[in-house]
């Protein structure tokens, strides 16, 4: 039906979610409307891309970089933002065996703190693995392992990747890897550190980034969706999805305990796949739903610790490789924006850790989180457990779509089911089950609108790539020319 007053539902308010809804309201004519409305389970929108804040301090869940080679994501971004974008200088470091290493690599800084004997041996392993590499590229430890060999791996990726995944590097498909660390091998590395040239994506030096966190640009989106005649419903979860053979026809959706049936034209959703299988009424077919029981995720918390005295140390984040603590990775958010904190004589550091949902770390009291926290702080010689004056402790369950043995055969079953429903489309990380960047998840949010609008694009195969290889990328009046015709 193309009637000039139909409704779209929108599940999840994340950034997949509000985009797929703004891009509706872009699309929308006179004669073809869509008006969008937004169901989203938490107080705030942005997902795992929302702000949290106390007294006055806000704080990520994880860091959020906003870099896309996508015209589109970057046209709606400056749109929303405006001034409020700021470019910020991007550093990073890990942290191995009581040293810090400068990431990207720095040469000299890598060679001091390895030794020039283990650098020889890196080498080493590295010529042998590029002489001998593993027939096989199945799971994480056989790609990186051909691309910077096993004594790199031995230092640098199997111990990370235990501590993000919980699971071993043997287990996760290639695919991740492939996604994730792009097109970086060791002789490029060892080339950008030399040369200081870098055209990785993971590795970029400066990036933009809204000056309140990344959520100041979904609370944008939803104030320009619910401006133009849409609605935005927080703390509202979604119980069921009707459907009548192969179109949806509606969603139960429960607020403060009051429980409605929203009726709806189409139906975007970027609930985690396992939960929306769960959701049909009537359900899909028993080998879909169990497809959808084999997806497993990794869940998230972070520990913010405000100290009384400034940055303890001048990176966006580190990366903690050391299996004496258990935190993973450390933010200080006013290397991310100054105006995340409240008082410019304190730090905001946050702690972030990798555990599974109820698991004791997730089930650990707030309180003793903190003195987890404060005293790892401590122990990686950053700062005194003494200095931290406050905490926020946020628990995050479903962050990361985990890329197991089982992950692919599951998600092809559930996609070529979801593929039959003729007014819905899935879209965003958890909704695809694929760990990817903000700017994918936003472009598969703006393919599903268009579908909306009668396109026919295959979200789930948008290519997460697009927005990194030459072949894709436009020349700078091309990208102007795109801001043009959404201002239009």
């Amino acid at each position: 039906m193309n009637g000039p007053d139909r409704t779209a539902l929108i599940l999840g308010g994340g950034p997949a979610g509000l985009t797929a809804a703004y891009e509706l309201q872009k699309l929308s004519r006179p004669d073809q409307t869509l008006r969008p409305v937004v169901f989203e389970a938490d107080s705030l929108v942005g997902g795992i891309s929302r702000t949290e804040h106390k007294d006055g301090y806000r704080f990520d869940i994880g860091g959020h970089r906003f870099f896309t080679k996508v015209p589109e994501v970057q046209a709606m971004w400056e749109e929303i933002l405006g001034d409020d974008f700021l470019t910020r200088p991007r550093r990073s470091r890990i942290y191995y065996r009581g040293k810090f290493y400068d990431y990207p690599l720095k040469i000299f800084n890598a060679l001091g703190n390895i030794g020039p004997y283990e650098a020889m041996r890196i080498m080493l392993s590295y010529g042998k693995w590029r002489v001998f590499p593993s027939k096989k590229e199945d799971n994480f430890e056989e790609w990186v392992m051909n691309r910077f060999g096993g004594r790199l791996y031995m230092h640098f990726f199997r111990s990370y990747t235990e501590k993000v995944w919980g699971i071993s590097p043997k287990v996760i498909r290639a695919d991740w890897a492939a996604q994730r660390i792009k097109n970086l091998s060791l002789s490029k590395a060892v080339w950008n550190a030399l040369s200081s040239a870098n055209d990785t994506t993971s590795l970029i030096e400066e990036f933009q980034y809204p000056r309140l966190g990344p959520g100041m640009m979904w609370e944008k989106t939803a104030e320009r969706v619910e401006d133009n005649g849409g609605a935005v419903h927080l703390e509202t979860r979604v119980g069921k999805v009707f459907r009548e053979g192969n179109r949806v026809t509606g969603v139960e959706v429960t607020t403060n305990g009051e429980t409605r049936i929203e009726r709806g034209d189409h139906v975007i959703s970027s609930l985690a796949l396992d939960t929306l299988i769960g959701t049909f009424d009537p359900p899909p077919p028993p080998h879909v739903i169990e497809a959808a029981r084999k997806l497993r995720y990794r869940d998230f918390l972070i520990v913010t610790l405000v100290l009384d005295h400034p940055d303890p140390f001048p990176d966006n984040w580190i990366y903690v490789h050391s299996p004496d603590v258990q935190v993973g990775r450390i933010q200080n958010f006013r290397a991310w924006s100054p105006e995340m904190l409240s008082d410019e004589a304190t730090a905001s550091i946050g702690m972030e850790y990798f555990c599974a949902e109820n698991d004791a770390l997730w089930s650990m009291e707030d309180d003793a989180l903190t003195r987890l926290a404060a005293g790892e702080l401590e122990q990686l010689g950053l700062a005194k457990a003494e200095s931290v004056t406050g905490s926020f402790v946020i628990r995050q369950p479903k962050a990361y779509p985990v890329y197991d043995e089982h992950y692919q055969e599951a998600v092809d079953t559930i996609a070529d089911w979801i593929k039959t429903l003729e007014n819905f489309d899935t879209v965003g990380r958890n909704g695809l089950h694929r760990y990817n960047n903000q700017d994918h998840s936003m472009l598969s949010a703006m393919k599903a609108a268009e579908n909306a609008f009668g396109a026919d694009h295959d979200v789930w195969h948008i290519n997460t790539e697009r927005s990194y290889h030459e072949e894709f990328m436009r020349p700078e009046e091309e990208v102007e020319e795109v801001k043009k015709t959404r201002a239009g």
